[in-house]
């Protein structure tokens, strides 16, 4: 093989790479087209509470000017789990919505990760808890764990997802990646900041929103500016400036290595141009609330302007900005004037490329490792597969302590009927309408719930107060915890045919199973109407 090329058809790199009869760490640099193609995200499935209390109303509540959470930090609404959601309630919902939406059966996924910082077992996984979901299908061979690290470690458990798809360790099943998290905070004015969630991803070849691949600009640093030290309690200690300090410097680092890395790709193909934001067709950050987003895109703009000292002025894109000329990134974390400037000039491509992104934070709040996914999620439930076609979306990933990624996605350019893109598109498209479905509490209901869950939190022998009458058709909650720390689970009924059963699928409207990518999957059967719920546990069962 070494010295000479090789051809490799299609057929050949799927064989290959599902075992047949060589591996793709075996094939030479010349057979580099039999690596997974376009690897990415191909199904998306997002959930958040059935709850949420008004900002503008909670600013009543809390005695402070009209407008502080509303304006100051662009909140209108912020959802939040009672006593009987958890994160493994949450993941369990997300993962077993992803699966029934799309047809899947359990034993086409080959790896299973979870992102989160929510920890309610100092040793035992969400992953692990999820995998009861498994049990129907047979289905254990399913490596991937948890990964932690702030808001963070979605990002990592998916280029861990992503990566397993593009080495030799692919058996040619999909890979699942589940971020979620339920963020709260004590009384006070990180209190608003809050709001709970869960983004299940699935990944393979031949993705309508594709990896590039080597565009990776990462930054990690130590830094104390959030973090949770006291095990017993939910909530975090956090240094607000501090934190937007590190968040805006991760940024404007991640983005110069960025750039580095594109401009070399592109220099070795000819062009010496340089990366520039308009380059990005959309840009979705980690949204700790939508303002700090809109000056995260206006620091995208700045860099661009300090970089290229001979930028061409005459598009109008920098008018008004000479007096800036010679300011520097680490001196403007904080500078009001640099801040208005840039984000008056870069007002236009926030509504072009950023805005969509913000419908789900804006009206469910932070929800930690799947803000940034809930975003890229809401671009995707507002646009049309002809407006989506051939994009490029910049993603930028913040995990506090500090770890930071930016990266881009291209999406696929078929955009007919029935393609995967406009299934993906579709699968999202009620988004909004379920989160104008949610009820309405009241703050002080709000700080009542609150209230119990701090004075609850990691109790054994303990049941939940809350009911969970209200929560959303098929959503899993927990039932009890038993004097061992236990923890039971069971899931309210997906439609009114009745409750459905762990692991089966249940849908009267899927018709098409998607197979796995390298081969055929046979479909799990519909489980009989009638059939009793099955509670799952995250111990014994």
């Amino acid at each position: 093989m070494k010295g000479r090329s090789v051809d490799f058809s299609a057929t050949d790199c799927i064989l290959m790479i599902a075992g047949f009869p060589k591996m793709p760490g075996s094939v030479p640099a010349s057979g580099e087209a039999c690596w997974p193609k376009d690897v990415g995200i191909i199904s998306m499935e997002v959930y958040f509470p059935s709850q949420y209390v008004d900002q503008a109303e909670l600013e009543q509540f809390d005695h402070v000017d009209a407008g502080k959470y509303t304006i100051g930090l662009g909140q209108a609404k912020m959802g939040f789990c009672s006593d009987c959601e958890d994160i493994n309630s949450l993941c369990l919902t997300v993962v077993q919505r992803l699966m029934e939406r799309n047809c899947l059966s359990y034993d086409c996924i080959g790896r299973l990760e979870v992102g989160t910082e929510t920890i309610i077992d100092k040793s035992k996984s969400v992953k692990t808890v999820l995998m009861q979901l498994f049990e129907e299908s047979g289905n254990t061979d399913v490596e991937g764990i948890d990964t932690t690290n702030a808001c963070y470690g979605g990002t990592a458990a998916l280029f861990n997802a992503v990566n397993w798809v593009e080495s030799s360790s692919w058996d040619g099943r999909y890979a699942l990646v589940v971020a979620g998290d339920i963020a709260v905070y004590a009384t006070g004015n990180a209190r608003p900041t809050g709001g709970a969630g869960a983004v299940a991803m699935l990944i393979g070849p031949n993705a309508p929103l594709a990896f590039e691949r080597g565009l990776r600009g990462t930054h990690m640093q130590h830094a104390y500016d959030f973090y949770k030290p006291d095990m017993a309690s939910e909530y975090p200690v956090v240094d607000g400036k501090l934190s937007i300090q590190c968040y805006l410097s991760a940024l404007d680092q991640c983005y110069t290595v960025f750039r580095n890395k594109i401009h070399a790709q592109w220099q070795k193909e000819g062009s010496d141009r340089h990366f520039t934001l308009k380059d990005f067709d959309f840009m979705v950050f980690h949204s700790p609330y939508c303002k700090l987003v809109q000056k995260s895109l206006a620091r995208l703009m700045l860099n661009d302007f300090i970089s290229n000292l001979n930028m061409n002025m005459e598009d109008g894109t920098f008018n008004g900005l000479e007096a800036f000329r010679d300011v520097k990134l680490k001196d403007t974390y904080f500078d009001r004037d640099v801040e208005r400037a840039f984000m008056k000039a870069s007002a236009e491509f926030f509504e072009q490329k950023t805005r969509s992104s913000l419908l789900l934070s804006n009206q469910n709040g932070n929800m930690y490792t799947p803000s940034v996914y809930g975003c890229l999620a809401s671009v995707f439930a507002q646009y049309t597969p002809q407006q989506l076609a051939g994009k490029r979306i910049g993603v930028f990933s913040y995990g506090s302590g500090f770890a930071a990624t930016l990266y881009s996605i291209r999406v696929t350019q078929d955009a007919t009927p029935d393609s995967s893109l406009d299934k993906l598109t579709a699968s999202l498209f009620d988004l909004k309408s379920r989160l104008d479905s949610r009820r309405k509490v009241s703050p002080e209901k709000f700080a009542e719930i609150m209230s119990l869950r701090q004075k609850t939190h990691h109790l054994a022998d303990y049941t939940p107060q809350s009911s969970a009458d209200d929560l959303f058709p098929g959503t899993w909650y927990l039932t009890r915890v038993d004097d061992k720390h236990r923890r039971h689970y069971a899931r309210q009924p997906l439609n009114e045919d009745g409750p459905l059963e762990a692991g089966i699928i249940h849908s009267n409207t899927a018709q098409e199973h998607i197979p796995s990518p390298a081969k055929k999957m046979p479909r799990i059967p519909a489980v009989a109407k009638g059939a009793e719920a099955v509670s799952v546990t995250n111990g014994d069962h």
